[in-house]
């Protein structure tokens, strides 16, 4: 009964550790998700976009931002976030990177969705990549058309 108890004890113990690490990081990556995502609106407004909306939920997944963009072409913008200087391998590496085929799938089910739930004849998929440095403002990156669908 002691091997057992001594199990438990490990599995609590590695339970805890994963939940306070869980707990901590959340917030953070949240808090920086909102930072790029406000981020990325601002730039596309200077640009002439019209924000619709931000974080559409649909049952195939999360649009960050759909837009209007300034020739009336309805935009889901996916927003990628990082911050920079914490590690010399993600320092490397574009935001924009973190957009893999899997995702692209889902970004297109997303705009397809969308653009049947709304009557819009034609949409398009961009990518907006933030850095944020240690200090300074946020760098934004614009990468139009990564995806479209239909006109």
């Amino acid at each position: 009964m002691s091997r057992r108890h001594g199990l438990l004890s490990r599995l609590a113990a590695r339970l805890a550790r994963w939940w306070m690490r869980f707990r901590t990081r959340e917030p953070d990556t949240r808090r920086l998700g909102r930072l790029g995502e406000q981020a990325a609106a601002e730039y596309l407004v200077s640009l002439g976009y019209r924000v619709v909306e931000r974080n559409v939920f649909v049952p195939m997944g999360e649009a960050d931002l759909v837009c209007e963009s300034p020739e009336g072409v309805m935009v889901v913008v996916e927003v990628k976030t990082r911050v920079r200087g914490r590690s010399p391998r993600s320092d490397a590496i574009a935001p924009e990177a973190a957009i893999t085929a899997r995702k692209s799938r889902k970004l297109r089910a997303i705009a397809r969705h969308l653009a049947k739930a709304n009557g819009w004849t034609g949409v398009r998929i961009d990518s907006v990549g933030v850095e944020v440095p240690s200090d300074g403002p946020p760098v934004v990156r614009h990468t139009p058309g990564i995806g479209a669908l239909g006109r």
